[in-house]
């Protein structure tokens, strides 16, 4: 009769040697703009702003009419979107914010927030400020400047131009 030994246990291959191991990197403090160095195009902004209004979007809802009285479904229902457009701004100019879901309750008028990693969109040929799922909207301390609303930023009405070279 044969006799039945045991193998050692197998190591893991994905634990790090000891030796192999390396410090954490040193993390980079943010770089922080303000609102009238906004260009359209452009993200990665970090903005301490103060929020002077706050509008909500009414969100279009539309019900699928037919003429015959088959269901038609366009696609299924999502969680409902809350949308607002925030004026908020710094000492030097202003800029319209595009608030999205959780970020509407923060946006509050007289509120200073911090817009970390925010970016540009165009809309209607104007810039606006988002800051989307790779962005953060936190609340700071109050700030002691006062908003230059004079320096709309949205008002700025640019044109795309192709540009060809002969």
């Amino acid at each position: 009769m044969a006799s039945k030994t045991r193998a050692a246990p197998r190591q893991s291959t994905y634990a790090p040697k000891p030796s192999s191991v390396a410090a954490a990197p040193e993390k980079k403090k943010p770089i922080f703009t303000k609102a009238d160095s906004l260009q359209p195009g452009t993200s990665g902004h970090n903005l301490v702003v103060k929020v002077v209004n706050s509008k909500d979007v009414p969100m279009n809802t539309r019900v699928n009419r037919s003429s015959t009285s088959q269901t038609v479904l366009s696609r299924p229902q999502s969680r409902v979107s809350r949308i607002a457009e925030c004026l908020v701004g710094d000492e030097t100019g202003s800029i319209i914010f595009t608030a999205r879901n959780e970020q509407v309750d923060i946006m509050q008028p007289g509120a200073t927030v911090i817009l970390r990693n925010s970016k540009i969109d165009m809309f209607k040929g104007t810039m606006r400020l988002a800051v989307d799922k790779w962005g953060l909207v936190e609340v700071t301390q109050p700030a002691d400047f006062e908003v230059k609303e004079d320096n709309n930023l949205s008002l700025i009405e640019y044109e795309l131009v192709n540009v060809t070279e002969e």
